[in-house]
């Protein structure tokens, strides 16, 4: 086929096309999220893609369409996202809070009921942190108070006002010092600069773990310290502890507290045994004990090998983790002869 001018400046068009669509390609998912029926990730360049469910305008996009492919509907500067379960709310660099979706109960905390099909801001600025509920949201400042806003009949807002059903602007619940938060179904949990667990809310399948089935309609505390991460289910809660341990409790029918059993509890469950911790005693003269701990009853091997070069690992004899994980290898390393050791997981 002969080429003519027109048709070189055709393939230069769709060789740019190209390579814009590659360079964009090649940009890496940062973060995800995922809310009742949609799903969310953020690209290094700080654009923000939705797809999913969209019957309240919980994707953004102007529509209330559901797409089954990303689409983009912020460009830049997103750096946090969250999905509630039909709204959703996002950050941006400037540490301000936008939201979209469904507001019946004021979760967006707009000031108004009206469902968002495209992002609107809600705060200015200052804001660090956020976890969407199903319908209601919670968001942190610089600070370190904590704010809430949607529905609350459950008292999952903390203000202990459910002769309000719902609050339709951000309302300050703690003063200071929250560093993390997590929003359940109709729950709320957030841990303080000390460690400590606090939760408010439903409490019907012992989500709160305090030691009852009641709701709380303010903040009240869980753990005293220790507390790191934690994360919100529908009806259930779980946390990590800085010794590494990991903790569950509430709703247990389908076995999403992982403790071998199918029944709810109403107590903080210790479910992981703390993992990969290692400490060394000295008993005698190049003689130690050595101490792992690692998940619960599960059986570990000692190895010995007196050269990496090559590699030829010896089994020595151990004991079996006991119900707590807690694994003392009685054949102790000698620290006087030039060899290494490797623990690992058996049937």
């Amino acid at each position: 086929m002969k080429t003519t001018k027109h048709n070189l400046i055709q393939l230069c068009l769709l060789g740019a096309v190209l390579l814009q669509a590659a360079t964009s390609n090649a940009q890496p998912v940062t973060k995800i999220a995922a809310g009742g029926s949609q799903s969310f990730f953020l690209k290094s360049g700080g654009s923000l893609w939705v797809m999913g469910a969209n019957d309240y305008g919980q994707l953004g996009d102007g529509t209330a369409s559901r797409s089954t492919s990303p689409k983009k509907i912020v460009t830049t500067n997103v750096t946090a996202i969250a999905g509630g379960g039909i709204h959703s709310l996002f950050l941006k660099s400037d540490s301000s809070l936008w939201g979209m979706g469904y507001n019946g109960d004021g979760e967006l905390g707009d000031t108004t009921y009206n469902d968002a099909h495209s992002p609107e801001k809600i705060v200015n600025t200052n804001v660090t942190a956020i976890a969407a509920g199903e319908w209601h949201s919670l968001f942190l400042k610089t600070d370190g108070s904590l704010w809430a806003m949607g529905w609350n009949s459950f008292g999952q807002l903390g203000d202990g006002n459910i002769l309000r059903p719902d609050v339709n602007n951000p309302v300050r619940i703690v003063t200071t010092n929250v560093t993390a938060i997590a929003a359940g179904w109709n729950h709320s949990l957030f841990i303080k600069s000390d460690g400590s667990l606090w939760g408010m809310g439903d409490n019907s399948s012992g989500q709160l773990g305090d030691g009852t089935w009641d709701a709380q309609l303010y903040p009240e505390k869980i753990v005293d310290s220790g507390v790191t991460a934690i994360a919100a289910g529908q009806f259930h809660s779980v946390f990590l502890k800085s010794d590494g341990s990991f903790w569950g409790m509430g709703y247990n029918y389908n076995g999403e507290l992982g403790d071998r059993t199918f029944s709810n509890t109403n107590r903080t469950e210790q479910i992981l045994a703390p993992y990969n911790r290692i400490a060394i005693d000295l008993l005698a003269a190049n003689k130690v004990r050595l101490s792992f701990v690692g998940l619960d009853r599960t059986n570990y091997a000692l190895d010995r090998t007196y050269t990496l070069l090559p590699t030829v690992w010896v089994p020595q004899t151990t004991n079996a983790a006991d119900s707590v994980g807690l694994l003392v290898l009685t054949n102790a390393p000698n620290p006087a002869t030039n060899n290494f050791w490797q623990i690992r997981t058996v049937p």
